[in-house]
Parts: structure tokens; sequence; C-alpha cells
């Protein structure tokens, strides 16, 4: 059976989104350039990608609907379906993993009822994992609408997602303040962010980044832990029980009780 033409924006709606579109464009000296934040600019406007948001870049951009929907089926920032107000991304890449990620997501899917891409019935929480976001010296990371919560625990991620359900403020670990994901998507389409604060607060990198630097030039070592940039303690702030690979590193053997060479001992491997 055919597939039915997609349904167009309203006039009014869609004289705006030619409006933005126009100034996306002109930025490029190839327009279908102009693709990507294009498909942002759709996806502000309805929380995903829709038949009409992929039909309105074909034409702005003289492409085909199969030209775009293949773009927009390629990359995992663009949904295809209706998702929640906050994307909660958690990765489950290996670093993060080993280090709490997995035990993070499970907790998450339990406490939310939902499976990886689902939402909560309040339409609040999307729920995913997703890979590496070049993190890993603050694992495990949790990622709300693609900003920061470094070091979680189950524990703190649940504290998240509740408050995050609750409407309470919610502070990122660092970088710009927290906004709706389809708020998101329209500063990722290249326009002016709105937030009082977001152009002051994008950070620097912390004692986990610079260690190695630090190392490498032969300065005295920093203090393992170090308080955030803002105030109050980053959500999720781990307990000392609770090591990381950059807070109380062991050798391989001494964290494998099953390893066969046995134990690091101080005269050597026993």
């Amino acid at each position: 059976m055919p597939q039915l033409p997609a349904p167009d924006y309203p006039q009014e709606v869609r004289e705006r989104l030619e409006a933005d579109a126009g100034d996306i464009i002109a930025r490029y000296p190839d327009s279908r350039s102009a693709l990507l934040p294009l498909l942002h600019l759709v996806q502000a406007e309805e929380g995903y990608v829709t038949r009409t948001g992929i039909r309105f870049c074909a034409e702005q951009l003289g492409l085909t609907t199969a030209e775009v929907t293949a773009v927009s089926t390629f990359y995992t920032m663009y949904r295809r379906k209706q998702g929640g107000d906050y994307q909660v991304g958690v990765c489950t890449n290996t670093l993060c993993a080993v280090l709490g990620g997995d035990a993070i997501f499970e907790t998450l899917q339990r406490h939310l009822g939902v499976g990886n891409g689902g939402t909560t019935e309040d339409g609040k929480v999307t729920l995913e994992h997703i890979e590496c976001n070049a993190a890993c010296d603050y694992a495990p990371v949790v990622m709300v609408n693609w900003e920061f919560f470094d070091d979680q625990t189950p524990e703190s991620a649940i504290r998240l997602v509740d408050d995050l359900r609750a409407g309470r403020p919610v502070e990122p670990t660092r970088g710009a303040p927290l906004c709706t994901y389809r708020e998101t998507a329209r500063i990722l389409a290249g326009f002016p962010d709105p937030r009082p604060g977001a152009v002051e607060a994008g950070g620097s990198a912390g004692h986990a980044t610079l260690a190695g630097l630090r190392l490498a030039r032969g300065e005295a070592a920093a203090p393992a832990r170090v308080g955030p940039p803002r105030g109050e303690p980053p959500q999720g702030e781990r307990p000392p029980e609770h090591p990381s690979s950059h807070d109380a590193p062991q050798p391989t053997s001494a964290s494998d009780p099953d390893h066969p060479h046995g134990p690091v001992t101080e005269e050597g491997e026993g």
C-alpha cells in the first residue's frame, strides 16, 4: 500500500521555519551542507524528526526525501519517534561500564519502568544507553540532553531522574545549564543560546583530565579529588569507598583474586 504524502506544517509555523532555514543555509557555500542543522531545527519544532520535517528539509535544500531520511536515520542524535523532555543517556562503553555504568543503566530501567529508548508515562524522561562521550576520566558518566553528570552511582542517578520528573532544579557537573530536549535541538541548529550564563559556563578541564599532563611535566600531583567549579558538590559525588581509575588504581592481579599468578606482593607476584 503506497504511503500517504507527509502533512505540511501550519502556515505560520512554516513561515517561521523558512525564515530560520534561510539563516542556516546562508552560512554554507553549498546548501546541502546545511542538512544537519536543518534536521536539528525541525527536531526542535516537534521533539523528533517527523515525515513533515523530512519533507521540509528536502524542499529547502533541493534534495529527495530519501536522501534526507538516510541522513536522519544514520545519526543517533536525531529521534525517530516522540520522546521525553529529558534524554538521559548512560554511557555503557568499556570504562564507564566496568566502573558502574552497566549497573546504573540496569537500575534506571527498573526504577523508571522502561527499556532502552523508552519514555516514562509522564513524558519527562527518555532513557538510553550511549557510547563513549570522551569523558572517560569522570566515569561513569550520565548525560542529560548532552550535558555532563560525572562520577555517577546508581543512587545518584535515581535522584537525578526523580528531580527531572518532579521539576526540581538540576545542575550539570560542568558545562551550560540544563534545558529541554527541544531547546537543546534549536541550539544545536546554530541559534544563540538563550540561557542566562550559558556562554560563561563553558567550563574548563578538571583535575582528572589534567592529571596526566601534570605528571608529564614533572609537576607535583594535585589532590586526587577537588571540588566542582560552582558551589555545591556535583550530583553523585563518588564516596571514598568507591574507587575509580583516577583516584585509587590497583594492579590487575591485585584487583582480581582469581588471577592465575596470584596477588601482587612487595617481593613480586606470588
